[in-house]
Formats: C-alpha cells, structure tokens, sequence
C-alpha cells in the first residue's frame, strides 16, 4: 500500500450530529417503530467511539406539514410532530440503553416526567462525558422543521459535523429513485444546494449550516457500518461544504 493511502484508524470528528428521519425507524413497515431497525441504529451508534448527539424526526407517527395541508392549523399540526420525535426518541433511548449506551433525552418542550429540558450547557456536559445525547421536539417552535433543529442544536453544542442519514446513498441530481439517469455527487456546495433545489435539508437549514460553515454528510443509514465509515473519514456519500 502506498505510503501516501489515507488512514482510517482513527476518527476524523471528535463530536458529531446524526440527523435521522422518523420514517428511518420504520424499516418496512407503512408506520410506527420497527425494533429490529431501531435495534441497528443504537448498534451503530454504540461502537462510534465519538461523541454523539441525535435528532430525530416524527413523520412516521404524524407529519404537521401534512396535515397542515389537509385543514389542521399549522401551529398545531406542528406541535403534534414535535410530540411524535419525543415518542422516537424514547424508543431509540430504549434501544441505546438495552445496547449499554447511556443516553439521554433532552426535550425543547418542557415534559420533565419522560425528558430533561433543553440547556445547552447541561447537554454539553453529557457529551462530554459520554452519554448519547438525544433531541427531541424539534426547537419546540412551530413553523421549523427537524432539518432546522439539527442545524440549530449542532451549532449550539459546537459539532464538527451534520451526518444526515437517508435512504440513499448521498446527494445525486435528480431522484435516482425516479430517473435512471440521476448522478451522485461526492461534494457540493451550500449555494448549489439551494440553486438546484436539491433535497439534501430544507432551505433554512441549508443557511444555517453554510453561514457557519458547518459540514453536511449525507449517506445511505440502512448500509450496514456505514455511520462508523462517515465517522472514520472514509469517502461515504455527499459532503455539503463552503
């Protein structure tokens, strides 16, 4: 091997964002949490050897946009999604714990009895001392979306990085799920992203992200170890960057 070959012995961040889509928890399902997938992500996470914080979406419970659109006031459809992360990020703080990753679940809305309240300090702290940090209820204000709260929270607790898991392989230009003729980019920048209207995260997080040049790893979770790769810098999926 060539002296010169990149070396994955070590991580590349020291603390890290996963960013995980409510539907990610369904596995084949059309709704709810599959255990088996829930199981596999703690599994994943557990052998990162970094710290981690999570966020969590809902839309396998209730999607506020949706329903926003069907006649539901836009406030209050927004404020059952954030209810529906808190019951994902139960779940996967069951899943962490039963994989002996202690973890805790800090809540933008107030509800003491299942979640501590967000402090940002307080869940620096837990970083810091190991404990699998989980986000729920979004920025605990309607009108944002979990995208949001991931680039929000990951600038609030100072992470190296965003690792989006989707169920692709990375940012291609097109949905390769739709056109054969999609390709997938290895990076590409925060403006791109906008111009093209690429579905990497919606716009204001994008923003975010880019005014604080905060990187985005977008990569395919339900690749066996592919969290652990991304972690290990090895060339896993899109890198949004400057």
């Amino acid at each position: 091997m060539s002296s010169d070959a990149p070396s994955y012995s070590s991580p590349v961040y020291k603390r890290v964002l996963l960013k995980l889509s409510g539907e990610a928890l369904m596995g084949e399902q059309q709704f709810g949490v599959d255990p088996g997938v829930v199981a596999q992500i703690a599994i994943d996470v557990r052998g990162l050897g970094v710290e981690t914080a999570i966020v969590i979406g809902g839309g396998n419970i209730f999607r506020g946009l949706a329903a926003s659109a069907k006649g539901m006031d836009r406030a209050t459809a927004d404020y059952m999604g954030m209810l529906a992360t808190v019951i994902n990020g139960l779940a996967l703080q069951d899943a962490l714990e039963q994989a002996n990753v202690i973890t805790r679940v800090v809540s933008a809305i107030e509800m003491r009895a299942v979640a501590e309240p967000f402090i940002r300090r307080r869940a620096i702290r837990h970083l810091e001392k190991g404990r699998v940090v989980i986000f729920a209820a979004g920025t605990g204000n309607p009108y944002f979306t979990t995208d949001t709260a991931a680039a929000l929270r990951a600038m609030e607790i100072k992470a190296d990085v965003i690792l989006k898991g989707t169920k692709v392989d990375g940012v291609y230009t097109a949905d390769p799920m739709l056109d054969a003729t999609a390709t997938k980019y290895d990076t590409i920048s925060y403006l791109q992203v906008l111009e093209r209207r690429l579905r990497v995260m919606d716009a204001t997080a994008i923003s975010l992200c880019m005014d604080n040049g905060l990187p985005i790893v977008v990569f395919n979770l339900r690749s066996s170890g592919s969290i652990r790769r991304v972690v290990m810098g090895e060339p896993v999926g899109t890198t949004v960057a400057n």
